[in-house]
């Protein structure tokens, strides 16, 4: 199983159809197979896993595959017993930190793949470091090993930009920039972009 398809996003709905937030086609299979959800198909029509499982997959379609089978993947799912709407803010992910970034290492200032990518404290915990926006930055594999135990100066390593909260309109205006899928425009003209936030998994890393 890819996994660049795990990881692609899929707009979450609550229970009236309204966006809330986004996750990944790994964990919105997880809310499917424990009956949290459902996928909307492009007619407004509602898929339990089971009946999901059953659709043909066409050749031009994303797909993941199984022992048994081959899966289309869900574009959007429906929280079944979720009616509300979560507060405006960006949620302190691993992903979000790569999306503020841009995937981009803020010591060497390369671009890398996310899963070549870490995230590196500033000030390290072991010196009194927090796990906040503003104390963590992407940094691949070589300059987070580079610099170790140390703060910047010490390690003789400049940041490309001080690590910073963003701002919620902002970040989803540059997420959506890029992400946003056909299939769900239907869903986010309902409201203004701001309703709506990435929802992935939350890792701490050195």
């Amino acid at each position: 199983m890819s996994d660049a398809i795990l990881e692609a996003p899929v707009l979450v709905l609550n229970k009236s159809f309204y966006p809330i937030h986004v996750t990944t086609v790994g964990r919105a299979f997880a809310m499917l197979f424990r009956g949290v959800a459902k996928v909307v198909g492009p007619d407004y029509s509602l898929f339990s896993i089971d009946s999901w499982m059953e659709l043909r997959v066409a050749a031009d379609e994303d797909r993941i595959r199984t022992v048994s089978r081959v899966i289309k993947v869900p574009k959007v799912i429906l929280l079944v017993a979720y009616d509300r709407i979560p507060r405006r803010e960006v949620r302190f992910s691993r992903y979000n930190i790569f999306l503020r970034d841009n995937n981009i290492c803020q010591y060497c200032g390369k671009r890398f793949p996310k899963k070549e990518l870490t995230i590196d404290h500033v000030i390290p915990r072991s010196r009194g470091g927090k796990t906040v926006w503003e104390n963590v930055v992407t940094a691949c594999v070589a300059c987070n090993t580079k610099k170790g135990n140390r703060t910047p100066q010490e390690a003789g390593m400049s940041l490309i930009r001080k690590p910073y909260k963003p701002d919620y309109l902002n970040f989803l205006k540059n997420f959506n920039k890029n992400n946003v899928k056909d299939e769900w425009k239907q869903f986010l003209s309902f409201i203004d972009a701001a309703y709506w936030n990435v929802e992935l998994e939350n890792e701490n890393e050195e």
